[in-house]
């Protein structure tokens, strides 16, 4: 059911749209909805008539009302709680059928659900992974929003942005450490476009059809 469900097609057109919204949804400061207007209502009451200035600050040219109403509490915190959710049901399915001693879907059940515990923690590990790297930066926006009179030292700022950009390269590493198939296909791509190094299978079978 899955391979009639989830065809290429399907899959590309869901990958284009997570693209297409998160485009949109990072772009958003850039439409408007920042910080450029209040600084320079505040550089007005103060009466200055020094030039415009931008400090290029996180704190300073975000506006904290679309970091924790629109992106945190849109487009952050639901999808991770309902990822959670669905991984607490596929590892409570996954127990029930390990458990089970007759299984229509495999002649071996327990090596066949076993696998697929094995990339349900995998991809857990992503969600877990994902938690830790961006939740810290959330944290921090909500408290500056909602205690304005909270200071929090700009290097707590710092390492949780840096933690956000670092998701983006912890992925990669626990798919091809925790799972067979991507690990194959990274050492092929990495030896193939890094090392030079041509496939042996893909070699053979060119030699075959050439001759």
């Amino acid at each position: 059911r899955y391979k009639s469900v989830v065809t290429p097609r399907r899959a590309a057109v869901a990958i284009a749209c997570c693209w297409i919204v998160s485009f949109l949804v990072g772009l958003t400061p850039m439409f408007g909805w920042n910080n450029l207007n209040k600084m320079r209502r505040t550089q007005e009451l103060n009466a200055s008539h020094t030039e415009f200035v931008i400090k290029c600050q996180f704190e300073t040219v975000i506006s904290m009302e679309y970091m924790v109403y629109f992106n945190f509490f849109v487009w952050v915190l639901p999808p991770l709680l309902l990822m959670l959710l669905i991984y607490l049901e596929v590892f409570n399915l996954i127990r029930k059928q390990l458990n089970k001693k007759v299984s229509s879907s495999s002649n071996d059940p327990q090596k066949y659900y076993g696998k697929e515990l094995k990339i349900a923690k995998s991809l857990a590990l992503v969600l877990f992974l994902f938690a830790l790297s961006w939740l810290p930066l959330h944290v921090l926006n909500c408290i500056t929003l909602f205690c304005p009179s909270c200071e929090t030292p700009h290097i707590l700022t710092y390492i949780a942005i840096f933690l956000t950009h670092g998701n983006s390269a912890m992925n990669p590493i626990v798919y091809a450490f925790r799972i067979k198939k991507f690990r194959t296909a990274f050492l092929q791509i990495w030896n193939q476009y890094f090392c030079c190094k041509t496939n042996k299978n893909a070699s053979t079978t060119t030699a075959e059809t050439g001759n």
